[in-house]
């Protein structure tokens, strides 16, 4: 496998397909914890371990986990990476073990975690996956650290626990490092996003949804068009499926007319 194959897989987690701010996955850490930077690099980092493990053990295992029971496989190998986290932050950094609290326990139903083992890890080989995990995670950390020092400068005044705008007279807005603080400032990041026109889960222009009846527009939509939405559906699977059903045949015509052809010879 090429080089550029890793690096790209990499990258994509950190700036095409952030977790955060382009596909808007795992919003409740998200929210939760962001109250200091400190707290948002720290569950991050946390949330990146059993990311980073959890695919690479699911990728190596994937032939060898049944189809019908590779949800709870996954279930049990994404508990074992987080129990391991848990005990350690518990040992060694408690201060943060009870800052994060429930939600380090939580990161085993993280819908990211969930998302990259059933659509990446279980589909390609585990050193891909474990490059998928090291970027998808740190994406995940790079936006919730932001999210929370916003949060931490305006609330509190501080930079990572070290006082910054207080000392030049500013008033902490305590709102920010309170629960609607944290809608306050994703909701303007993702404002920032679709006003500079980079790739969000609420932008989608370019995204292919201007080519169904309803033109990807869910708020004016009230489900009046969803007949025509299901026809095009229908009918664009209908014409893979002819599509495939028309190549199948043809390779079983050529194989049959290699085989007449090879008989043919023999006699």
């Amino acid at each position: 496998m090429s080089k550029n194959k890793y690096i790209s897989t990499l990258t994509n987690g950190l700036f095409k397909e952030n977790p955060t701010f382009v596909l808007m996955l795992g919003m409740c850490p998200t929210l939760a914890v962001t109250t200091s930077a400190i707290n948002g690099l720290g569950m991050g980092l946390s949330t990146t371990v059993v990311l980073m493990l959890s695919n690479f053990f699911i990728g190596c295992l994937r032939n060898v986990i049944p189809d019908k029971v590779r949800i709870p496989a996954y279930i049990v190998i994404i508990a074992s990476f987080v129990t391991v986290v848990d005990l350690l932050l518990q040992a060694y950094i408690p201060s943060l073990y009870e800052s994060l609290g429930i939600y380090i326990p939580l990161i085993v139903v993280n819908c990211i975690i969930f998302g990259r083992a059933e659509s990446f890890a279980g589909k390609n080989p585990g050193l891909l996956s474990l490059f998928d995990g090291i970027g998808m995670g740190l994406g995940f950390t790079g936006a919730i650290t932001i999210i929370g020092l916003v949060r931490e400068l305006l609330g509190a005044g501080t930079f990572f626990g070290i006082e910054v705008l207080t000392k030049i007279g500013y008033t902490p807005a305590s709102i920010f490092i309170m629960a609607p603080g944290a809608f306050f400032v994703l909701s303007v990041l993702t404002a920032l996003q679709n006003k500079l026109k980079a790739p969000s889960a609420t932008n989608v222009e370019g995204s292919g949804c201007d080519q169904i009846a309803c033109g990807g527009n869910c708020s004016t939509c009230g489900g009046s068009v969803f007949v025509s939405n299901k026809g095009m559906i229908e009918k664009a699977k209908a014409e893979a499926d002819a599509k495939a059903a028309a190549e199948k045949a043809a390779k079983a015509a050529a194989a049959k007319a290699a085989k007449e052809a090879a008989s043919k010879e023999e006699e």
